[in-house]
């Protein structure tokens, strides 16, 4: 083909991001090859489980995978799961894998030869062109990368096998035996999914999570709570004051709802901080906007009161200093506040969350070397425009490189939970099909 606008959109993942935009763009009409490393497209990993005790973080009546029809979700598992759908309850991920794949199947039957799926691993991007590990060229009008998120990097995998350092690898925890203790880096929402897993197995030892803060996620109430008119001063100005604003908001109307007025327009609050802004927030206050902002279902909530309660879960505050592992343990150095403190357990898994780092993962670290792309400023990720583009190192937006779902955060913070990348998917198809 000489004319590059007649060539399919290539996107690098075939996770949620990817797929939901294959899907997207076929039914505007445009073709799309979508690479995943396996054979699994659709899910991605957040939604591969087969843990009915893993749930959906966000009530299944805002899971609808398309921008305008947000009760899809709903609709689908009323004719496949009715007694899932719940529009206020949180339903199993599970649940939300299939209905994925049923998405991207059913727009591959209804869009015939718009959307071709591709099992490779991409190791590079020259010019229009993704380049698998195979050797093969695959050229299209524009190269998404969509690579979802990587595995934890805090720490080394022990070759005994006592350090956990990828708890997401299916049956990484199966040889944690019932009785035994553990060390947990982070307190998170995988340090969440990790104890439901071992729960589920028959697991009753004895948990200690280390994290810098010792935040654990908070809780969604009952019902969705609506959000508040927020006022001027919680939106412009000093970081200090908006904080000081969203505090008294708070206590006079609850927290939940402070956070469901914030929600809509997180992303145009992001664009518009400088760099010096977005680098306070996340030395500051990322912690607690991150428990807040990132809720888990009141019925796990209640699951980790009752660990807490029976003395199973203990929640540590400290830094990590050093990790180590022996033939019968893990040992984990910590700096805490009252000093070094060593801890040790038969085990020790690592639910620190994604190892984003753009200067290491090789398809991204190349695009750096060419001065293709640039890191940004918080060195969350590459540096995008608007339209998700990446930028030269020079500052100028490449015409056909673009990133979506969780690797763009450095450019739109809030592109993990599937409400934000729904509308970063719309806005994607629009300016790819324009």
């Amino acid at each position: 083909m000489n004319d590059a606008s007649l060539l399919p959109v290539v996107i690098v993942g075939g996770g949620f991001s990817g797929a939901m935009l294959a899907a997207r763009l076929a039914e505007r009409g445009q073709a799309s090859i979508l690479i995943e490393r396996g054979d699994a497209f659709g899910p991605g990993v957040a939604y591969s489980t087969t843990n009915d005790a893993h749930r959906l973080n966000v009530r299944a009546g805002r899971m609808g995978a398309v921008a305008d029809r947000p009760d899809d979700f709903i609709d689908w598992l009323a004719a496949h799961h009715p007694d899932q759908a719940d529009p206020d309850g949180f339903a199993p991920r599970r649940l939300y894998g299939l209905y994925v794949r049923d998405r991207l199947t059913t727009t591959e039957t209804a869009h015939p030869g718009l959307i071709r799926r591709l099992s490779g691993a991409v190791i590079a991007v020259e010019g229009r062109s993704a380049i698998l590990s195979t050797g093969e060229r695959v050229e299209g009008r524009a190269v998404v990368l969509a690579t979802g998120n990587p595995a934890p990097r805090t720490t080394p995998t022990g070759e005994d096998g006592r350090i956990i350092a990828t708890p997401w690898t299916p049956d990484a925890l199966t040889p944690v035996r019932p009785g035994d203790d553990i060390l947990i880096l982070g307190a998170g929402l995988t340090m969440v999914d990790v104890l439901l897993t071992l729960s589920s197995q028959g697991w009753r030892g004895r948990a200690t999570a280390v994290s810098r803060r010792g935040l654990l996620p908070r809780a969604h109430g009952q019902h969705h709570d609506a959000p508040i008119d927020l006022p001027p001063e919680a939106l412009s100005g000093p970081l200090s004051i908006r904080l000081a604003t969203a505090r008294r908001l708070a206590e006079a109307h609850g927290w939940r709802r402070v956070m469901e007025g914030y929600r809509p327009i997180t992303l145009k609050l992001w664009r518009a901080a400088s760099e010096a802004e977005r680098s306070r927030f996340l030395r500051h206050l990322r912690p607690w906007w991150d428990v807040h902002r990132h809720r888990i279902a009141p019925e796990i909530a209640a699951e980790l009161d009752r660990l807490i309660a029976e003395r199973r879960l203990t929640v540590r505050t400290g830094r990590i200093r050093n990790v180590e592992a022996s033939t019968k343990f893990a040992v984990l150095h910590l700096s805490t506040r009252d000093g070094p403190q060593t801890l040790s357990a038969p085990w020790l898994i690592d639910c620190t969350g994604p190892g984003h780092d753009a200067t290491t993962a090789p398809l991204t670290a190349g695009l750096i070397a060419e001065c293709r792309a640039r890191l940004a400023a918080t060195r969350l990720g590459l540096d995008l425009d608007d339209a998700g583009r990446v930028l030269h190192a020079d500052g100028k937006p490449d015409p056909v490189l673009y990133v979506l779902g969780p690797p763009a955060r450095a450019a739109f913070w809030e592109t993990i939970a599937v409400p934000d990348i729904r509308q970063r998917i719309e806005a994607l198809t629009t300016h790819l099909t324009a």
